[in-house]
């Protein structure tokens, strides 16, 4: 049910104008593709440097707080930029996107790190007064940290493997359980 109306959404999509000339530009995809990319870089650079901190990896020197504090409005300008330019680019090939295993893991992960990380900053303000300046954070605030690394390292790899086709749907390999979490649907 559910994949049924996300395919036909996103059929619905691919034959609109925007969507139609987006894919056949000859050039604004591959801009927007290197924009979502750099911001990317931007935002998972700055994440990066915070959450290994928080891990107490490195800048121990520096207290957790100035850190987070200094990096904190360039990362969010990349989270944006990189959060628009992915849904345009969800624009130009919807139906593409809407039926692979890699893409539908990919937005888990990113509910997943957003919860993760709505959850990490409510605890760092609330606690960081009284260890912002310990060189090994609390436990709580490590475990964050190590998951926010490990759902962004999934989203960057899942975001790679979108433009591989093995498990497209209509393949006669796929396994029912493939084609079921691609939102493989018969042709009505």
């Amino acid at each position: 049910m559910l994949n049924r109306l996300l395919v036909d959404f996103a059929q619905w999509l691919s034959e609109t104008e925007w969507s139609v000339g987006l894919h056949e530009s000859l050039y604004m995809f591959n801009w927007l593709e290197s924009t979502h990319v750099m911001t990317l870089i931007l935002s998972l650079g700055m994440l990066i440097v915070i959450d290994l901190r928080m891990l107490g990896a490195t800048f121990m020197q520096v207290p957790a707080s100035t850190l987070a504090e200094r990096l904190d409005k360039p990362m969010m300008i990349g989270f944006a930029l990189m959060f628009i330019t992915g849904i345009i680019l969800f624009t130009a090939i919807p139906v593409r996107y809407t039926n692979s295993v890699w893409f539908r893991l990919k937005m888990i992960l990113l509910v997943c790190a957003a919860v993760n990380a709505w959850l990490f900053r409510k605890h760092m303000l609330a606690s960081a007064a009284t260890w912002s300046t310990d060189a090994k954070p609390p436990k709580r605030t490590r475990i964050g940290a190590a998951l926010s690394l490990f759902f962004w390292i999934g989203v960057v790899v899942c975001g790679r493997f979108i433009a591989y086709d093995w498990y497209d749907c209509g393949k006669a390999e796929n396994s029912d359980f493939i084609n079921w979490a691609a939102g493989c649907v018969a042709p009505q």
